[in-house]
């Protein structure tokens, strides 16, 4: 049997949506666009608003792509995003990638971004997204790599961020520090065909600066991580204020950078 699935921990406040409804093909999923061809199927799994989702389904323009999701209610969001860019090869689900609901060798492509991170068995997961992959097919992950992210100044606020973060993610059942991994996962998983790369986001801009850290700002404040921080026993009410501040005095810094470290895997069946 599975273990039981992690607690997301972002949840859907608007601070996270801030974030993921900017990630697209060209910014989270390089390394397989180049892999894709215009008559592929393709399963994305953890898809939430729908923005990658909508770039694969234009990659694939003789194909189809379907997006699913645990939480029912981003799927709305999703199906907007697709409508309002005049898709018709795209369809979204709700589902649980332990125990995906599709038969064996359905997809050519089976995709997964910022995911394993937060399920409660990552490798289990990808015996899943292999049993749904057809065979010559591609299983493409990419996970952040908490521990790996690094930034400038250094800032007392800030590492305490982190340790914040770390312990609350792993207390809902995740591992935050999933991009080491995923090559470990696959390889147990089954693969033994397995490209590794890594991939980065940098925000030093000063828009970059003001949108990165004002939306970990008002997480850190507001949204699912917030409460489970507060109730798990991880931070009180004033220490998440410490952090959102540390956060907002970075973010108004002209020389500050900030980096996240991303593993990815491409697996061939």
């Amino acid at each position: 049997m599975p273990k039981e699935t992690a607690v997301y921990t972002h949840g859907h406040h608007a601070s996270v949506l801030r974030s993921h409804t900017w990630r697209t093909a060209a910014n989270s999923a390089a390394y397989l666009v180049g892999s894709l061809k215009p008559h592929m199927r393709v399963l994305d799994i953890g898809c939430g608003p729908g923005t990658i989702t909508a770039d694969l389904a234009e990659l694939v323009p003789e194909g189809r792509v379907t997006g699913v999701d645990r939480a029912p209610g981003i799927l709305d969001t999703a199906r907007a995003t697709a409508a309002e860019r005049g898709l018709d090869n795209v369809e979204f689900a709700v589902a649980d990638v332990h125990d995906l609901d599709y038969p064996d060798d359905t997809f050519c492509v089976v995709h997964a971004h910022q995911v394993l991170q937060h399920v409660g068995d990552p490798v289990r997961a990808l015996r899943e997204m292999r049993r749904v992959c057809r065979p010559g097919g591609i299983v493409a992950v990419r996970d952040a790599d908490y521990s790996a992210m690094t930034w400038y100044p250094r800032s007392p606020g800030l590492d305490d961020w982190l340790d914040l973060y770390l312990r609350v993610a792993r207390a809902n059942g995740g591992e935050p520090d999933a991009g080491r991994r995923l090559k470990a996962w696959a390889l147990e998983a089954g693969f033994t065909d397995v490209t590794t790369t890594a991939g980065t986001w940098c925000y030093s801009s000063e828009e970059e600066r003001a949108w990165w850290s004002g939306l970990w700002a008002e997480r850190t404040l507001a949204s699912t991580y917030a409460e489970r921080a507060v109730t798990g026993g991880h931070a009180d009410e004033e220490r998440l204020r410490a952090v959102a501040a540390a956060w907002r005095e970075w973010g108004g810094r002209a020389d500050a950078w900030f980096a996240v470290l991303h593993g990815e895997i491409l697996c061939r069946k």
